[in-house]
């Protein structure tokens, strides 16, 4: 499972979202892979996968911006659930996105493998406004690059 996490009204945030955009406009995911635009409640998806064993993938992908110091403005990048700073989880909590906890109880408990694909932000608007900026858009096809490396098997590639 991909999930694609963020606001497409608020600028650079819109990433995950236009991930998953690009992913079914441009590419040709394994059948057994889905690309989801969740907007800002992944939550629900993951209780369900901690709660039941039916229909709960082996490994899920979190596209999300983020806004660390030490990054670059497009920057793709991979987190794990543990090392998100205290900055960034209060923000996921904004976006009504899982607790640490919750992604670190998924891997623990279900087996599931927990990749988060990030992107530096460049801009995030105080107020409503729509479209990623250049730095952004070229992370989509950056992250889009990324998830066929990890989701086609080889011999498909």
């Amino acid at each position: 499972m991909i999930f694609g996490c963020g606001n497409v009204i608020m600028g650079d945030d819109g990433y995950g979202p236009a991930v998953v955009d690009e992913l079914h406009a441009h590419y040709d995911l394994p059948e057994n892979t889905e690309a989801v635009d969740v907007g800002t409640c992944v939550r629900e998806y993951l209780f369900d996968y901690l709660l039941t064993e039916e229909g709960r993938p082996d490994r899920i992908i979190i596209l999300d911006a983020v806004d660390f110091p030490d990054r670059h403005p497009g920057e793709v990048f991979q987190i794990r659930p543990d090392s998100i700073p205290a900055k960034k989880i209060h923000d996921f909590s904004l976006h009504q996105f899982p607790t640490v906890n919750l992604l670190q109880e998924l891997e623990e408990n279900t087996g599931i493998k927990i990749l988060i694909l990030a992107a530096q932000v460049d801009f995030i608007p105080k107020e409503i406004q729509p479209g990623l900026s250049p730095a952004m858009s070229t992370a989509v096809k950056k992250a889009c690059e990324k998830i066929v490396q990890v989701t086609v098997p080889v011999e498909e590639k």
